[in-house]
């Protein structure tokens, strides 16, 4: 696979190992739709599914994928003839690299799958072959809500999961319908569940409403109290409960994590140190909602995740310890207990945001972050030893690169 260089804000962390079988079938008359500027919009927003080819015609691996993709567009349509139900398409990102730039493709070819022209998290990874990019679309069109039959299923909820129960008169009604909207794009963060009829009536004393029940026995229910009919509304709420504030970062989602293009703040702790973790979650919620979709709020394993401490001169036995992964340099929080300190970890993520963090990295401190004990010398401020008010590091190693070292030693 050829990789792209990576635009100054973008560190691009390994190259993808693709397997390729191209199979014995013989393309038939494909159903490609080439997307522009012009309808690229049109064509998603109006497309219940969409698998999307990012590539280059230079690209020998883009050009081994056609084949494999345009027999797959074959096999969707036959068994999914509805037009818009499913839909194949592609991106010739030389011709048209302001899509490219919009969607981060930072290497040829990527399958992206969008739902209603919103672009989901999970690209495909899968084997690129027409059998398995033909079951990946089966998948996708598995109806994501289970159909309650009795109120007493409720009962008997994994409470180990995040669960969404929306309870309907009617199956078709526009509150069902922005329910199942929802459902089918938030498919692999929450669970969704639906009871219709006289089954959920005696949830429906004040109308059609839905529910959240969150990770834990005795945690208490949370009712959407916007209009269900209102797609935008309804998924941003079930987005907020569905998607932790503080996710986990592991060998599986490392890279579908960066390829969101934005920071990592990573809170690094002992898998059995929950204290630590509810203390991060709860100074990440009080500090920094505002900075969501700016940053990633990530918590990590220290025994697990050794060498990207090695590479901030960290071990396990430091945990827990907080760092800044910009893509480019990886900078720690001064110290853990600093988290107490009100309005500590948002000047950290500021710094990040007003290049001071970088700046002190390569250069020290900034002239105004004179401690006591400095001296100015020649117009400048010197110390001995100068230090910076966070942890100046060496270069970052990719991050692609320690991650599959760790994975591989386990």
């Amino acid at each position: 696979m050829k990789v792209l260089p990576s635009p100054p804000a973008l560190h691009v962390c390994c190259v993808t190992v693709i397997v390729l079988v191209m199979g014995l079938s013989t393309p038939g008359q494909a159903e490609i739709t080439s997307l522009d500027s012009g309808n690229i919009d049109d064509v998603l927003n109006n497309a219940g599914v969409a698998l999307v080819n990012f590539y280059a015609d230079w690209c020998r691996f883009s050009q081994m994928l056609h084949p494999i993709f345009e027999e797959a567009s074959n096999v969707a349509r036959e068994e999914f003839p509805e037009t818009k139900q499913v839909v194949f398409a592609r991106v010739d990102c030389d011709q048209h690299s302001e899509i490219a730039q919009r969607y981060r493709i930072t290497k040829y070819p990527t399958l992206k799958l969008f739902r209603n022209g919103m672009m989901m998290k999970r690209e495909y990874r899968g084997q690129r072959s027409v059998q398995a990019i033909a079951d990946f679309i089966r998948q996708q069109q598995v109806d994501p809500v289970k159909e309650l039959q009795s109120l007493e299923e409720v009962k008997t909820l994994d409470r180990n999961k995040r669960n969404i129960i929306g309870y309907f008169d009617t199956k078709d009604s526009d509150h069902y319908h922005s329910f199942e909207k929802v459902a089918n794009i938030l498919r692999d963060d929450c669970t969704f569940l639906a009871a219709f009829g006289a089954v959920s009536e005696a949830e429906r004393f004040s109308g059609d409403n839905m529910i959240y029940k969150p990770v834990g026995e005795s945690a208490p229910d949370m009712i959407y109290l916007g209009a269900l009919s209102n797609f935008d509304l309804a998924y941003t709420w079930a987005q907020d409960k569905c998607v932790p504030l503080v996710r986990e970062i592991t060998f599986e989602n490392g890279e579908e994590l960066t390829e969101e293009g934005i920071p990592f703040l990573i809170l690094f702790h002992v898998k059995e140190d929950a204290e630590s973790l509810e203390i991060f979650q709860h100074e990440v919620a009080r500090q920094l909602i505002s900075e969501k979709g700016s940053i990633n709020f990530l918590h990590a394993d220290c025994e697990k995740f050794r060498h990207p401490l090695l590479h901030i001169q960290k071990t396990p036995a430091d945990c827990p310890v907080i760092a800044i992964d910009s893509f480019r340099h990886m900078y720690v929080f001064p110290e853990f207990k600093d988290l107490s300190i009100p309005g500590r970890l948002r000047q950290f993520v500021l710094d990040l945001h007003s290049g001071k963090l970088h700046r002190e990295f390569h250069h020290g401190p900034d002239p105004t972050d004179t401690t006591p004990g400095q001296e100015e010398i020649g117009g400048e401020v010197a110390s001995s030893p100068p230090e910076s008010s966070f942890q100046k590091l060496a270069p970052s190693e990719t991050r692609y690169t320690i991650l599959r070292r760790d994975r591989d030693e386990l």
